[in-house]
């Protein structure tokens, strides 16, 4: 009696029996070890990790191709390859090339596209998940997502046949009315501001291109938030720009940043669509009334001429630091994601 009110049975549980035959055998050890491997995760797994080996080593081989095309043409080099910014001179016994300029327009154009896209997809996202009702979301969301489909050169032929002519009259009047800044300056060595060719149409384009990538990532990302947090703020008696404000925005930032920075990497590269609109070399002046040669744009310009490994290597070390550029602007995303996942 006194037993049976003072608890369960210590040896309870612990009656020796026969083991485990069979099935039972099978669920126990399962249940027990946790070891039990299928075929079907085997297999994904087995490609899962052929993927990420495949992709890493496709792309060190990318960049031992390029430094051994690029290091004969660089060793011969007369000039500084990073701060030269005078013509580029790749043949003959002395080669004379450097980044500096386009480092300059490359920055330039993408940092615009950036400042004019991020807030523009930033407020897309938030009308489609938030405000937009249902029957809008669909036709909206596919009329943005069919930017990402035009091609480049469409892209180009708009901006230099139709935006730029457009924006001229207003390159005029922010010339003759805030030139005392050094962005609306008169061109001094690039007579294109009649023409609409700046590296500001450059920037307006190229702003275009990346809104959908930029503004799907973030889409999607926010449309994630949980209900919880929602449902939590609107019983603390918030508004809806205020559950935005609290819950929304928060948890989807570092997904707002990496669609950035994918948009950011599209822009580094872009071709066509620069080499249309700004294809002549311009001055260090961060004037945006004039024009410029990105990294890529400088590669097209000279490829037919491409008849010399040394002068081919001279463009591909251009395209080297290219490939470095995008290695640190997807390690500075990453850093920012890490950084707000931690905190």
């Amino acid at each position: 009696m006194t037993s049976s009110l003072s608890g369960p049975d210590p040896m309870a549980g612990t009656i020796p029996g026969p083991p485990p035959t069979g099935d039972n055998a099978d669920k126990s050890g399962s249940s027990t070890a946790g070891t039990v491997t299928r075929l079907g995760d085997q297999i994904f797994r087995t490609l899962s990790v052929g993927s990420g080996i495949f992709i890493s080593v496709l792309i060190a081989l990318i960049a031992v191709f390029l430094i051994i095309q690029a290091v004969p043409a660089l060793l011969k080099n007369s000039e500084n390859f990073f701060t030269y910014s005078g013509d580029w001179v790749t043949s003959g016994d002395t080669l004379q090339f450097g980044i500096l300029n386009l480092l300059y327009a490359t920055v330039v154009v993408a940092v615009i596209a950036l400042i004019l896209a991020m807030p523009v997809a930033l407020g897309i996202s938030i009308f489609l998940t938030q405000y937009a009702p249902r029957r809008l979301v669909g036709p909206i969301t596919y009329l943005v997502d069919l930017l990402a489909a035009v091609p480049s050169i469409v892209y180009g032929l708009w901006g230099i046949l139709v935006l730029g002519p457009a924006l001229v009259p207003l390159d005029n009047w922010l010339v003759n009315n805030l030139s005392f800044l050094p962005f609306f300056k008169e061109p001094t060595q690039v007579a294109n501001l009649s023409t609409g060719g700046t590296l500001l149409t450059a920037g307006i384009v190229l702003a275009v291109m990346i809104l959908p990538i930029i503004t799907a990532v973030t889409r999607e990302v926010f449309v994630q938030t949980p209900i919880g947090h929602r449902e939590a703020a609107l019983a603390l008696g918030a508004t809806k720009w205020e559950v935005v404000k609290v819950s929304v925005l928060p948890f989807g930032f570092s997904g707002y940043i990496s669609g950035s920075m994918l948009g950011l990497g599209r822009a580094l590269g872009e071709t066509m669509a620069l080499l249309l609109i700004i294809s002549t070399a311009g001055p260090l002046d961060f004037n945006l009334m004039e024009s410029g040669e990105t990294f890529a744009t400088k590669i097209a310009n000279n490829a037919a001429e491409f008849d010399s490994p040394i002068k081919t290597g001279a463009y591909i070390s251009a395209g080297l630091t290219l490939f470095v550029l995008t290695f640190i602007v997807n390690a500075a995303a990453r850093s920012v994601v890490a950084g707000k996942a931690k905190s």
